[in-house]
């Protein structure tokens, strides 16, 4: 219902150009939902959020261990098939489970979100990400979306920010990640245009084409973003 709502937006914009949308792989039904998604044109992906933590105040999934499940990896077996992408939503803890994942579906390509969330911001929270990240970059089927990293850090700056944004490009590179504003979801913590000016100024130190890469290039391959223009989207 409602990516056949968003095929009556108005598009001459650039708004909506491509959807990932949500398909609960689990369902039995998953086999129609993926067929029924991928007759639309602008759908590139599909996420089934992951995310689980011990704390219920923190969970976004309903139980653990989802992505160990047969019938949820049947689910997600579909979708190679497709040419759709797996937006991969998951907490740190999750990290090394999810590069086993990737490993068992090589034809399968990953999108890990939001840097993996690192939610733990004390030092061995903050280790465990980093070694977490940095063990799936391993997985070359897998890339990066450098987004919403307010959502974890909510008296952010510049110099909090900027290590976790470099750790994710040190591991990924420049081919295998991306900026993502994560709007209107990351507006409850930054503005669009501190995010933005954020983005801008931890990358001025990468050349132009890794940063035309990060913010524009990257995102157009994997999303399939085809015939649209850089245009207002690179720093100035």
């Amino acid at each position: 219902g409602e990516t056949r709502w968003l095929e009556t937006l108005d598009k001459s914009r650039g708004v909506a150009a491509r959807y990932v949308v949500h398909v609960p792989l689990a369902n039995r039904h998953a086999p129609a939902l993926v067929e029924a998604q991928a007759a639309f044109d602008r759908v590139v992906g599909v996420r089934d959020i992951l995310s689980w933590d011990p704390d219920p105040a923190r969970r976004f999934a309903a139980r653990d261990g989802i992505m160990d499940d047969p019938g949820w990896r049947a689910g997600l077996s579909l979708l190679a098939g497709h040419r759709l992408v797996f937006d991969l939503m998951v907490f740190p803890r999750q990290l090394a489970g999810s590069a086993r994942l990737a490993a068992a579906y090589p034809d399968q390509f990953f999108v890990l979100n939001h840097c993996g969330s690192p939610i733990d911001r004390d030092s061995d929270g903050m280790r465990a990400w980093r070694e977490g990240v940095r063990r799936l970059s391993q997985c070359d089927n897998v890339a990066i979306k450098i987004s919403d990293l307010v959502a974890y850090d909510h008296d952010w700056t510049l110099d909090s920010l900027k290590p976790v944004v470099m750790h994710c490009i040190d591991c990924f590179g420049t081919r295998r990640a991306m900026f993502g504003s994560d709007f209107p979801v990351a507006g409850l913590h930054a503005s669009f245009d501190a995010v933005y000016d954020s983005f801008k100024a931890i990358a001025c130190e990468l050349s132009a084409d890794e940063q035309t890469a990060l913010f524009f290039g990257n995102a157009r391959r994997i999303y399939r973003l085809d015939g649209m223009s850089s245009a207002g989207l690179l720093p100035a």
